[in-house]
Formats: structure tokens, sequence, C-alpha cells
């Protein structure tokens, strides 16, 4: 059978590798523990819930959710966008409901890039950012992110001649995998040099709330592009409120780009059901305190996972946010973070994800998803050093 050029990119995903080697684990008769994926493992809260169940019993939810339907989710998303970050936004022209980040990142190429245009990508950085540029028939310029450099992009190394041909760049701050923030500054260095070179800076803001104590809030990019000139950012609703399942998430930015992925989204589907849309507007309303009770368990449980393996021998940094772990590997480990992986989950049962997964730049580390209780954490992490001593020391 033969298919469509566009999908030759696409072999390999990082998640479905996992996914397929986590399977055979358990067919082998492994107990997973699984660290590989950023789905959180908390209940959503009662309020939001409540709002969902209320929801099933009104006819008048069970029908096709169009866009013009969405106006409540919407005019909610502008108030919370100016209530956090003091940015007017106009609910019918600047805001669109999305069925995850993902979907968002992953249809934008399509709106914005010719075959042939450059898209400016971290590297490392999240799959589906590469995805949607490949399936646009676009061309990846990767920004390596270093370790020296905080883990940004230097906008001064890209050469000249892909800056003319560069129609998008994507960038998402705090980062996944590698946990790093980024400051108002940044943005607006990025913002000033999208905006002479014409180029669209879409801002991947899954994270937004997943900072830890002593870390300044991070920044929408809007606020370093008020005018909306030039920028989109997205959000879901998957990390602050544990919503991974309802695939409820939302674009906020530039009228002609919202109304561009508006009109991808209009052939590919209509949105979520009504219900989960009650759920989000509770979600924005209620008290967020229910969001900082999350984070909360999320700094204790990586003050654990840490000490934990600082204790067996593993020193990796402290994160400033997010839910992740970046760690370097073992030195014998050091370019063959897929071999790793794959090994210790064949033989031990605990699944991370490979620093590879994510760009040629994350090859050396992995990434650990803080994702259980702490006690099961601390198993995890006795499962690591035992498989590190049998067949490859820390150091």
């Amino acid at each position: 059978m033969q298919f469509a050029q566009r999908i030759s990119p696409l072999q390999t995903n990082v998640f479905a590798d996992m996914d397929e080697a986590k399977a055979k684990a358990i067919a082998s008769g492994q107990e997973i523990i699984d660290l590989s994926l950023g789905s959180s493992d908390l209940p959503v809260a009662k309020p939001i819930l409540d709002a969902i169940a209320s929801a099933l019993q009104d006819p008048t939810t069970h029908g096709y959710t169009l866009f013009h339907s969405t106006q409540p989710f919407r005019e909610a998303v502008a108030r919370s966008y100016r209530q956090k970050y003091h940015i007017p936004i106009d609910p019918e022209t600047e805001v669109l409901p999305l069925i995850g980040c993902q979907e968002g990142t992953a249809h934008l190429p399509l709106t914005v890039l010719d075959p042939g245009d450059v898209a400016l990508l971290c590297d490392p950085g999240y799959p589906s950012h590469a995805g949607g540029v490949h399936l646009a028939g676009g061309e990846i310029h990767w920004m390596p992110l270093r370790e020296e450099g905080q883990f940004l992009p230097v906008f001064a190394e890209i050469p000249q001649e892909i800056v003319k041909r560069s129609r998008l760049m994507v960038l998402s701050y705090p980062h996944n995998p590698t946990t790093a923030i980024a400051s108002l500054e940044f943005f607006q260095e990025a913002v000033m040099f999208c905006r002479d070179n014409n180029i669209i800076l879409a801002h991947d803001f899954p994270y937004a709330d997943f900072i830890f104590t002593g870390t300044p809030t991070p920044p929408s990019v809007l606020q370093a592009d008020p005018e909306k000139t030039h920028s989109i950012e997205f959000f879901t609703f998957s990390k602050s409120y544990n919503m991974g399942g309802f695939r409820i998430a939302h674009a906020v930015g530039n009228a002609e780009l919202i109304g561009a992925l508006r009109r991808v989204k209009a052939v590919i589907d209509f949105n979520q059901y009504r219900g989960i849309m009650r759920g989000a507007i509770a979600a924005l309303s209620t008290e967020q305190t229910l969001v900082k009770e999350t984070v909360s368990i999320f700094q204790q449980r990586r003050d654990i996972f840490i000490n934990a393996l600082s204790e067996k021998g593993w020193s990796v940094p402290t994160p400033p946010g997010t839910l992740y772990i970046w760690g370097k590997l073992p030195p014998a480990w050091k370019g063959n973070s897929l071999q790793f992986c794959l090994q210790l989950v064949e033989q031990t049962g605990v699944a991370l994800s490979p620093g590879s997964g994510f760009g040629q730049s994350g090859e050396g580390y992995v990434r650990f998803a803080l994702v259980h209780p702490p006690e099961v954490l601390q198993v995890a992490v006795t499962r690591i050093a035992e498989f590190l001593g049998q067949i490859g020391r820390f150091q």
C-alpha cells in the first residue's frame, strides 16, 4: 500500500515507542511504574466534576458544539487572561477552544507554512511541534537549547538565509522536557526578533501555573506582545486542573491567526462535549487555591524524588517548575538514552522518557514525570539503583 510522503517523518514518537515497551514489559510479568508520561494521577476537583455532571442532565448539551455555542467558555477564558495577565482579550475574535494544546500546535503550521517554508523549533522540544510542521510540508531549523545557556535559544545563531525563509517560531516555557523557565525580557527579545523578520510566534504554555516556591510567575507571551501583532498562545487544563483525559484547551492571541486556525479546525472536528466546557468554566471560576494545592503536591514529590536519587548516587538539578525532572544519564549511558529506557522498563518495570525522543540535543538525558505518590516514587528510585548497580554505575 502506498502512503503520502508527508507521513514518512512520523515513523517514531517517544510516547508511542515507550508505550510499546511498557506493553511488552507488562506481558512479561513486570509491574509498571510509569514515569514516562506527564499525565497527572491527581483527581479533578469536585466543583469541576459537579459542573460536568449537571450538564449530563441537560439535553441542550447533547448535540454538536459549533463555534458560537462555545461563547460562555471563550468569555471565561478572556476574563481569566485579563485577571491574570492584565491583557484585554476579545472572546469573539481572539479565543479558540481546542482539544488539547497538541491540537493547536500541530495544526497551526497548516495555517502559516507553505511547502518549503521554515519553522524555528527548540531542540529538545515537544514532539507535536515538529509533527505539525512535517504535515504542512514545512522545513525545520532546530534551535539548540544548552544547559550553559539556561536552555534558551540564541536567536543570533540562526543563519540569515534561514531567517529569511522562516515563517513560524515555537517556544514553550516553562519548558518540557528541560523544566527551564524564561523571563519577560526573553519574550520581549523573541517578539522583537519575530516582528523584525515577519515571523509568527507561537507559545505553548501548558505549565503556566506549574511554578514552585521561590520562582517568579512565568510570563505570557502576550505580555511581551500586548497588541498581539505576531503572537498566539496555547493553554491546556490538563496540568493545572488534572483534566488530561477531558481534552480541553484554548488558543489566545492575534485575531487573524485565531481565525485561520478556526478554519482549519472546522474541517477536522467540531468541539468537545458542552458539559466539558462547563467544567472548564468552573475551573477558571473557582478559587485558584485548588491549583496551588496541586502544585504544592508536585513540589513535595520533586523534593522527595531528588533526595532519593541523590542518596543512591544520582544527582540531578532541582527544577523551578513543571512536573518533570530532567536528568543527565550516567556516563556509561551518555549517548544511548533510548536503550537505557528500554532496558530499564524491561528489567524493572520503571518507564522513563529518553531524552533523544525530544530531539538530538536531548540525547544524554532522561525525563522523569512525577505522576505517582512519594512512596511509589521511592520504589522507582530503588529499582533504578538496582538496575544501575547490576549493569552500570551512576558515576
